[in-house]
């Protein structure tokens, strides 16, 4: 594969990029789901449930509102999901303990370590699939991940016009 260019592509040709930076994406997702496969205790779940219990998994404490903001979902949507979980048993709600007012979310011991599993097999399909790479293309893959944490950024601080 020939080295990366310094030159920008053109804003002409950035939706197509878009497109293709999607459909990449959705693959790996994808690909990663089916290989590591989804646990029992996980498969009832809603997309939007999974998303919630796996946020709660990167950062145990996070506030409803926060959990909210970084899904991109309404308050009362995300009041309604940790609700459904706390019901089913997966989720513990506790109240913040400077502001009462504030409610902190972490998943049970158990949902916990299922969660945890589920990524540590994700993370091994991904790397042996990355180790497949030649180190130049490792190297490349590293710069572009710095690449995404920027462009997710700008993108969550709502600072890009809805399209």
């Amino acid at each position: 594969m020939p080295p990366a260019t310094a030159i920008p592509p053109s804003a002409t040709r950035l939706p197509a990029l878009a497109n293709d930076l999607l459909a990449a994406m959705g693959s790996i997702r994808r690909s990663g789901r089916r290989v590591a496969a989804r646990p029992v205790e996980l498969s009832a779940l809603t997309g939007a449930q999974l998303d919630l219990v796996r946020l709660i998994g990167r950062r145990p404490g996070v506030s409803v509102t926060r959990a909210a903001d970084e899904l991109g979902l309404a308050g009362n949507t995300v009041s309604t999901l940790v609700r459904q979980l706390t019901d089913a048993g997966l989720l513990v709600r506790r109240a913040d303990d400077t502001d009462r007012r504030v409610a902190r979310l972490d998943l049970t011991d158990e949902m916990a370590r299922t969660v945890g599993a589920l990524r540590d097999r994700r993370v091994a399909v991904l790397s042996a699939g990355m180790a497949a790479l030649s180190p130049a293309d490792q190297a490349r893959l590293a710069d572009a991940v710095d690449v995404l944490r920027t462009l997710a950024d700008t993108l969550s601080e709502g600072t890009v016009a809805d399209a």
